[in-house]
């Protein structure tokens, strides 16, 4: 028998031939990249590599070494497919994204829309973002939020995406896919919840307590001291509160902010009530224009991929390939297939760099799907 050392010896050897060989056909791959753009035949030619992959499959001594090869494979030829890719955007071969760059936002008198009514924490994400004067109005629902700049009623929406305990929310990626809306800037608000009562109300006697579905999950720990009472989902805390005020009912409550109660003119029964105390929600800034501020950093996109194995992490290996760093990952249910999934995913970067270009074209060719959300 060898001894390791003799063994370790015979793999370098080996390992130094495949490092050769993997140059050899490196510099062919690039050969392939030119023909290519000679004749306008796009990188990505699926039906050729399942081929390819069958035909190297076959080769293998047993079922094992045959899943090792086609792995082997599968990534020799994504890594071509990247350097294909960049050979297309030296020779200037990049599909323009469509997005204006401009120096500010608030260049002009602005409308910004949210849903809800006055008090929302869509409202007070709203005021931290916007500085100076412009005009708001809100609406009832985040589809109608995003009618708006759609129909150009209004310059930007004010939508929450995910939070700190809850977790996404989930309604909220979906119209960002379905609508023609980018994401122009974000805000994270601290998300403080009270109990609500009308004045004379009373903790003993209260039955029935309103607010949005995630504000009741946020403040799940507490509720739970208090199983008696009904919870009763509406579309947004403030609306809760307005509720509580127009139905004059003292066993009512609503779980919002404390500054609702002094828009609504109702008691501040308990404070901070949620289970997290550093709760926070992020919200969007989003318009109905592809635009974006020159001190964007970040970039938000979406896409879908065929239902096969390995689908998802050959996606992302353009990110990896890149030198892109994603910053978060979701995924949400595609609305006319089971069990198929969409994925929204944030990078850092900005649409000039060579490395995000790069990726987009990347991810046009190999996703059956793909859109950019927004860059802020």
């Amino acid at each position: 028998m060898k001894d390791l050392l003799e063994l370790r010896e015979e793999i370098d050897r080996i390992d130094n031939q495949i490092v050769s060989l993997y140059e050899e056909r490196m510099k062919i791959s690039e050969q392939v990249a030119e023909y290519k753009i000679s004749t306008g035949k796009k990188v990505f030619d699926k039906e050729r590599e399942t081929q390819k992959l069958d035909v190297l499959s076959k080769k293998a001594s047993n079922e094992f070494m045959k899943h090792g090869i086609i792995e082997l494979f599968e990534q020799i030829m994504s890594v071509s497919r990247k350097k294909q890719y960049q050979l297309l955007s030296a020779h200037g071969l990049v599909e323009p994204f469509g997005f204006e760059k401009q120096d500010s936002l608030f260049e002009k008198k602005l409308t910004v829309v949210f849903q809800g009514v006055e008090g929302a924490y869509s409202q007070q994400a709203m005021q931290q973002f916007f500085p100076g004067e412009y005009d708001s109005f809100h609406v009832e629902t985040w589809r109608d939020a995003m009618e708006a700049i759609q129909k150009k009623q209004a310059d930007f929406a004010v939508l929450p995406l995910e939070n700190s305990s809850a977790g996404i929310v989930s309604e909220n990626y979906d119209l960002l896919a379905e609508y023609d809306a980018y994401i122009v800037g974000e805000q994270i608000l601290k998300i403080d919840h009270a109990l609500l009562g009308l004045p004379e109300a009373n903790l003993s006697e209260i039955n029935t307590v309103y607010s949005h579905p995630q504000a009741l999950m946020q403040c799940g720990k507490y509720l739970e001291e208090h199983r008696n009472w009904e919870k009763i989902s509406l579309k947004n805390t403030a609306m809760s509160a307005q509720k509580v005020k127009n139905d004059n009912d003292p066993t009512q409550v609503a779980i919002a902010s404390a500054i609702t109660a002094e828009l609504y003119g109702l008691k501040v029964l308990d404070e901070k009530i949620q289970d997290n105390q550093t709760n926070c929600t992020r919200f969007v800034i989003v318009s109905g224009e592809p635009i974006y501020q020159k001190d964007a950093s970040r970039i938000a996109l979406c896409f879908e991929l065929p239902h096969t194995v390995g689908s998802l992490y050959h996606t992302l290996s353009h990110f990896i390939y890149n030198n892109i760093n994603m910053t978060n990952i979701q995924s949400r249910p595609k609305p006319d297939k089971n069990w198929e999934y969409r994925f929204f995913i944030d990078v850092e970067g900005t649409l000039e760099d060579e490395g995000i270009r790069n990726a987009m074209r990347g991810l046009e060719e190999e996703t059956s799907f793909m859109k950019i959300l927004g860059t802020y």
